[in-house]
């Protein structure tokens, strides 16, 4: 699977252009605030129906514009697809594929996957459990329909739970319609809580045999799911809880509170690990997403490295670009680093200025 070509208007820095990518791996480089990274957006939108860096869909158009589009056209081994994405600063933005609108964005995944590798991604494992879950959560979704219909729903009946519970506050009474609730939430987060059982186990072989390739061996890394509550326990736990969940207003135990823990050589690399152990680490994660997808979906990804070689040191610059020859990579940063000098000659290289995209030769 790659991208063709790509079409943009009043995205983000970018006014309008065209862009040819070849199969293998495009550079894209340029000053910094001047679109690199919304191109990269593009891409992402075109397969998650979502940004990777704000939640506002007014962030993404063009300062005094009201709407931008996005057209992406991709090539599989025996079809193609054309994913138009229009967004409106004050109206919802809409996603047609093969000119067919979308009810949902979600019905989206599938269509195009991508493997997204910025600065923040570094933090993976630092970061809060929120993170971590959105990591899982995203690659969950682009893997399975049932998965992701399941975490809408899921969201949907703990919303209305804890909005219940507050209600339970000033009126003792309703305290009897919350299993109504209770039910559906065990239902959809039982299932959740067995996808990420297989996912996270998938993810720990594969990054182990990743991180194993980038420190030469030296470190062994291991991957282990954490749930607030187990499958067979959950009902139980928030039957158990009920009366602190009502005194705090909010659902104290399910999937929105699970977390994974990233340990090398035994150690939990969040607290006891280097930053160059946890960028490590996060780079083996996102290169056995590739794996993942790769396996699952029996389709390689494209994969979108915004401005992420910068952060890394020589050594793991290298060996991250030796992993990712046979997939359309596309990379952005704001010179020719060293790491990807040596593909430049067989790279489509782009200059982006002031907004305009324009392909060197």
């Amino acid at each position: 699977m790659y991208s063709k070509d790509i079409s943009l208007s009043n995205l983000g820095n970018i006014a309008v252009g065209k862009t040819c990518l070849d199969k293998g791996v495009n550079i894209i480089y340029g000053p910094n605030a001047n679109g690199k990274t919304n191109f990269l957006e593009s891409i992402y939108i075109c397969s998650t129906g979502r940004s990777h860096r704000t939640k506002n869909d007014r962030e993404l158009v063009r300062f005094g514009e009201n709407e931008a589009h996005i057209r992406v056209n991709i090539q599989n081994e025996s079809s193609s697809d054309r994913i138009d994405a229009h967004i409106r600063s004050k109206d919802r933005k809409g996603i047609a594929v093969n000119g067919i609108p979308l009810k949902k964005s979600s019905e989206l995944f599938g269509t195009l996957y991508t493997v997204i590798f910025s600065p923040e991604d570094l933090s993976l494992i630092k970061d809060s459990p929120s993170q971590r879950r959105r990591f899982i959560d995203i690659e969950l979704c682009q893997l399975s329909r049932v998965y992701c219909h399941s975490l809408q729903q899921y969201m949907k009946v703990l919303k209305q739970r804890n909005n219940l519970l507050k209600n339970i506050q000033k009126d003792h009474r309703l305290k009897d319609t919350l299993f109504v609730w209770d039910k559906q939430l065990v239902e959809f987060g039982t299932k959740i809580i067995q996808f990420r059982e297989k996912f996270v186990a998938d993810l720990s072989e594969k990054a182990s045999l990743r991180h194993r390739q980038i420190s030469s061996s030296m470190e062994e890394l291991s991957i282990i799911y954490m749930p607030s509550s187990e499958g067979s326990s959950f009902e139980e736990k928030l039957l158990s809880s009920v009366e602190r969940d009502i005194f705090m207003g909010s659902t104290s135990h399910g999937p929105h509170r699970d977390d994974a823990v990233f340990n090398i050589n035994g150690n939990d690399v969040r607290i006891y690990g280097s930053q160059g152990q946890q960028r490590t680490a996060a780079v083996s994660a996102k290169l056995a997403e590739i794996d993942i997808i790769n396996e699952e979906a029996g389709i390689k990804p494209v994969l979108l490295l915004d401005d992420v070689l910068s952060e890394l040191d020589k050594k793991r610059q290298h060996m991250l670009m030796d992993c990712i020859s046979e997939i359309q990579t596309i990379i952005t940063c704001t010179g020719i680093e060293d790491a990807v000098m040596g593909y430049a000659g067989r790279a489509a290289v782009f200059n982006v200025d002031n907004g305009v995209i324009k392909r060197e030769k």
